[in-house]
């Protein structure tokens, strides 16, 4: 069985570091791409006094395009401890958006009341990390229960259900002169076709006093789920949730947008 660390464990003691650079580097410009998708997906508030959900929230460029967007309350709920404190430096001067620290599995039901959600969002992969394909499930039926009768959800995620072969499997993320940083993907026999291994590679540059350059190597692994769309697509419907919108991007990303059923 290959070593690997849950996932919270992973981006506290690799990932989280990158974050924010794997993405981009630039903050501003993170917020205001993402409001702009938002505002493409159909989220924004109508109103006055209403509230969205950032689940899985990471340094907090959803969360603060959701504030500039409008939305008065911005729940931001992640379980890396370093991330949140990014989050909330960005956030600094952003009363609307709230940091929690907790698990995705409980925070709807633990800070938001039945029907009071007006925008649940669960972007970048969040879904995978979940521990089982039920947890998915789960969480679901919580969106659903969270959402007010013309709540909004946005969900994305990788179907990484179909394996990738031979040098598919290496993924390149980003690359600047001083950082590199590669992903590859094991699919190893003990779990079948229920989780895939992430490998996470980060090389980074260092110079030292005399003007020398070193290249240190970082990695870590992590498992992930792996969930069909069609599959996900069929636990919205059965949570209460219609999907309005679904767009499929390269190397197996989804984007589900889905609203909360009447009755």
């Amino acid at each position: 069985m290959t070593p690997t660390t849950l996932a919270v464990d992973h981006y506290d003691r690799l990932l989280a570091e990158h974050y924010t650079w794997m993405l981009g580097g630039d903050l501003p410009g993170l917020v205001a791409g993402q409001r702009a998708l938002l505002e493409e997906w159909g989220v924004r508030p109508d109103g006055a006094g209403r509230r969205a959900v950032d689940l899985g929230c990471g340094p907090g460029h959803t969360s603060l395009a959701l504030a500039a967007l409008g939305f008065e309350r911005v729940l931001a709920v992640d379980l890396s401890r370093r991330l949140l404190a990014e989050l909330e430096r960005n956030a600094a001067e952003v009363p609307a958006v709230r940091p929690v620290h907790g698990d995705l599995r409980a925070a709807l039901r633990e800070h938001v009341g039945p029907g009071t959600a007006d925008a649940v969002l669960c972007l970048g992969d969040t879904l995978t990390h979940l521990p089982t394909r039920g947890d998915v499930a789960a969480l679901l039926n919580d969106v659903a229960d969270a959402l007010t009768p013309d709540g909004t959800a946005v969900l994305s995620y990788r179907d990484l259900t179909v394996p990738l072969t031979g040098t598919d499997r290496f993924l390149p993320v980003r690359a600047t002169e001083d950082r590199i940083m590669t992903c590859f993907l094991e699919y190893p026999d003990d779990f079948d076709d229920y989780t895939v291994v992430v490998h996470d590679l980060v090389h980074v540059r260092e110079v030292g006093r005399d003007g020398g350059e070193n290249w240190t190597l970082k990695t870590g692994s992590y498992r992930k789920l792996r969930l069909a769309h069609a599959w996900v697509v069929r636990q919205c419907h059965t949570a209460g949730l219609r999907v309005v919108g679904e767009r499929s991007a390269q190397g197996g990303a989804w984007r589900t947008v889905a609203l909360r059923l009447a009755g």
